[in-house]
């Protein structure tokens, strides 16, 4: 059990309190119950509930579990919910708000933070309390799908940044609060890929939402090469399930037993139902030890399935200020690869300022003794403050 539970951490897979069932699945804090959601058109972001919330909320905060209108592609309405943390005391103006798109938690509907023992503690939330103490807000979108009905768009840019963006309309509604314009998202790991998708959708998609900047720790920020060398390290082919399990669900063109053998295939789906959250994170991995690293059949970067990971590589045009952190031993998001996507976008005029965090594997680098954490708060008030943001593209 102990090297198991060495071998999630090392992946970065947040272990949470122990699980009230026998399968590690944490008990959802509420049942939602979804309704028909019209066209969402101007509706989109539309707040549908706002639950006073306490299950693992910082001290001298107040919380609320929401759930709201977003969309998935080409305009398909969904709902998807969340968590907006303030401070207890009332801001004399509005807030600044930090839009938190969360690392990897699962695939499965019950795999949300907002429904885990230890919200924070999945999908590495940081400096939260930091966050309360400066006067911001912090709004924590679930995803479509994760609570919600699915399919979960993972590692797909336009249901993940939609439910980033969408998040913040929906929080401007809730009654308590007063949100300003200001907004700067943050997100690691698959959060890091929704949080660049989210910033390069935002002018058209929503106008409404100006960023003042973008921070993306350990982004899964090129797709293919992610899943050509995933299933290498261990416990990897958890998440080459999930990717599997949503662009099979997402695309029609995508099938699942084109890229896997029949004899895996049952398996691969069974592992997309585990979530990354309490004793069901070693379960998921003792699951994967069972398909070892060859799971592909071919190259998961050919045919129908690669065009779709090309596809969402988050490359589209950055008007905002972008922070890149990379931890140097990070094991999941190779340091060389991400190193190079940064090199893509300076070459192309955006400007990055782009940081790695030696000794750093891919939790550990959230983690509350990590250094990106100051770095990032100093970071972020001064895109709030307005000043001009560095790039560190002319060294690279």
């Amino acid at each position: 059990m102990a090297a198991a539970l060495l071998a999630v951490a090392a992946l970065g897979l947040t272990l949470s309190r122990p699980s009230s069932t026998l399968q590690g699945r944490e008990t959802p804090v509420d049942k939602p119950v979804d309704k028909p959601v019209e066209e969402p058109g101007d509706e989109s972001g539309r707040l549908l509930s706002a639950e006073p919330f306490e299950t693992g909320m910082p001290a001298g905060s107040r919380a609320w579990r929401i759930r709201y209108t977003t969309t998935r592609e080409d305009g398909v309405p969904a709902t998807s919910t969340g968590l907006v943390i303030a401070s207890a005391e009332s801001a004399p103006e509005p807030s600044p708000v930090i839009a938190w798109a969360h690392g990897t938690s699962g695939y499965a509907r019950t795999c949300a933070p907002s429904s885990a023992a230890e919200p924070l503690q999945t999908g590495g939330a940081l400096a939260v309390e930091t966050v309360l103490e400066r006067g911001w807000v912090f709004v924590a979108t679930d995803y479509i799908g994760l609570g919600t009905p699915g399919p979960h768009p993972y590692l797909i840019g336009q249901g993940e940044g939609r439910s980033v963006l969408d998040s913040v309309r929906a929080a401007r509604s809730i009654p308590e609060l007063s949100l300003g314009d200001q907004t700067t998202v943050w997100g690691h790991s698959q959060g890091g890929h929704a949080a660049l998708w989210a910033a390069q959708l935002q002018p058209e998609y929503a106008p409404d939402v100006p960023l003042s900047g973008v921070a993306a720790m350990a982004p899964a920020s090129d797709l293919p090469q992610l899943i050509d060398g995933v299933t290498a390290a261990p416990g990897g082919t958890i998440f080459a399930a999930y990717v599997l399990q949503a662009y099979g669900a997402t695309y029609d063109d995508v099938d699942i037993g084109d890229y896997v053998d029949p004899s895996t295939e049952a398996v691969v789906t069974s592992l997309a139902q585990r979530c990354l959250i309490g004793g069901e994170a070693v379960l998921a991995l003792a699951e994967s030890a069972s398909l070892g690293e060859a799971i592909f059949t071919r190259d998961a970067d050919t045919g129908a399935l690669g065009q779709r990971l090309a596809a969402n590589v988050p490359g589209g045009r950055l008007t905002v200020p972008l922070f890149v952190a990379q931890g140097e031993g990070d094991q999941i998001v190779s340091p060389a690869v991400q190193a190079q996507y940064v090199k893509t976008r300076c070459a192309e005029g955006v400007g990055v300022d782009y940081r790695t965090y030696p000794g750093r594997g891919h939790l550990t680098l959230v983690a509350p003794d990590s250094t990106l954490a100051p770095d990032l708060l100093d970071w972020t008030q001064q895109r709030f403050a307005g000043r001009a943001a560095a790039s560190t593209c002319n060294s690279l």
